[in-house]
């Protein structure tokens, strides 16, 4: 199992379809929530601002860890392939159908889970990431470049701030927030046997947005204003026919760890008018 960093509560696994075994931790009662986290951390990000605590007042939560991540197990394979299929078999190893909530890098895996999937009623995507172009490709392996020469010189800290602030463009608040949280300093170590794989992996998949775009299945889609990873949603917005955009004025791309109230009233207002 990879390291895990959040207290079992209620840890239940799924076999995905490489045979990878992916943890997810079940609490609260309603309809059935899937919590996709992002690329840096596990399942524990849920528990800032007490978010899975607030979701499972009205929903049945089920948060995830993804391969190589808290208490599911470890693969060579961080292919974003895989990672769908991991999402796959959570939602279908629920016997109803299931609202996908993924943040980042997980909003992406859970919305093409949805497409792979006849068990998904609904999705909240959070600022998926946009399939790099050439120029976004050429400064993401710049930044790595930058990040593994600080992990190489022992400063693991500096490394991860650099990728928050500079790569997922946390506003000050939220990397503040996140930085004097249990979260941090349980991944400042752990982080570039997850995170830089699946970065290289991301770049070299071949992302094609037709079947995404055409979806049906009813999309809540969040940004924050200041964010710079608000273009994915946008397109998709545009473009899904069954979608709506909510923009956190004032808030990055991590709007959930600072204002969790908003974040999860607009969520829960969502599962419940889709439900």
């Amino acid at each position: 199992m990879a390291e895990t960093t959040t207290p079992r509560r209620d840890v239940e696994t799924v076999t995905s379809a490489d045979g990878t075994e992916i943890a997810y931790e079940r609490s609260g009662s309603g309809p059935p929530l899937v919590l996709v986290h992002g690329a840096m951390f596990d399942r524990s990000i849920w528990e800032l601002g007490g978010v899975r605590a607030r979701l499972a007042e009205r929903a049945t939560v089920y948060a995830m860890d993804r391969r190589n991540h808290g208490d599911s197990g470890t693969s060579d394979d961080f292919s974003p392939a895989a990672q769908f299929a991991d999402v796959v078999a959570v939602a279908e190893s629920i016997d109803a159908p299931v609202h996908l909530l993924g943040h980042s890098a997980g909003a992406n895996y859970a919305l093409w889970a949805a497409s792979r999937s006849d068990n998904v009623g609904g999705l909240i995507l959070h600022e998926p990431a946009a399939p790099p172009d050439e120029d976004a490709g050429d400064a993401l392996g710049e930044l790595v470049t930058e990040v593994v020469s600080l992990i190489d010189e022992g400063q693991n800290e500096q490394a991860l701030t650099l990728l928050v602030s500079d790569f997922a463009q946390f506003a000050p608040d939220e990397l503040e927030e996140l930085r004097s949280s249990p979260v941090w300093d349980a991944h400042v170590d752990t982080f570039p046997r997850t995170l830089l794989p699946e970065l290289e992996a991301a770049v070299a998949f071949e992302w094609d947005l037709t079947p995404v775009e055409d979806l049906s299945t009813p999309t809540l889609l969040l940004v924050g204003s200041e964010s710079g990873h608000r273009v994915m949603a946008e397109r998709l917005d545009e473009t899904m026919p069954n979608s709506r955009l909510v923009t956190f004025e004032g808030y990055g791309h991590a709007a959930h760890l600072v204002t969790p109230d908003r974040y999860t009233d607009e969520v829960l207002s969502f599962v419940s008018d889709a439900a």
